[in-house]
């Protein structure tokens, strides 16, 4: 597996647990009344996907970090957008749709463009 492929599974994992950390609150009972088991057991698996991939985004693209920030950004939203319509059923409108064409669009600019 490409160190790329590898970071981007972590970004989306890490992405996954955040989405469920933060707005567990609203679907689950045990969420809203144990946020401070959520914060440490969560937090430190967050940690170390980010950390990690990070470090396998920047490996991969030769010490630059900025392509890292942007594409796990575009991760970040479009994890957000399908878990919010998925598990909370609030639907994609098309101020969110243009959101997660944009995000694709920071996600090929960064694989794509060369420098």
């Amino acid at each position: 597996m490409s160190k790329l492929a590898l970071s981007m599974i972590l970004f989306l994992t890490g992405h996954i647990l955040i989405w469920f950390q933060l707005n567990g609150q609203f679907k689950w009972t045990w969420f809203a009344k144990n946020p401070h088991i959520l914060a440490i057991v969560l937090g430190t698996i967050i940690s170390y996907t980010f950390i990690y991939g990070t470090k396998y985004c920047v490996e991969h693209f030769d010490g630059i970090l900025w392509p890292g920030r942007f594409i796990g950004f575009a991760v970040g939203v479009s994890s957000y957008a399908v878990l919010t319509w998925y598990l909370m059923g609030e639907g994609i409108n098309l101020k969110t749709l243009t959101s997660l064409i944009l995000a694709v669009g920071i996600i090929c600019v960064q694989l794509f463009w060369k420098a």
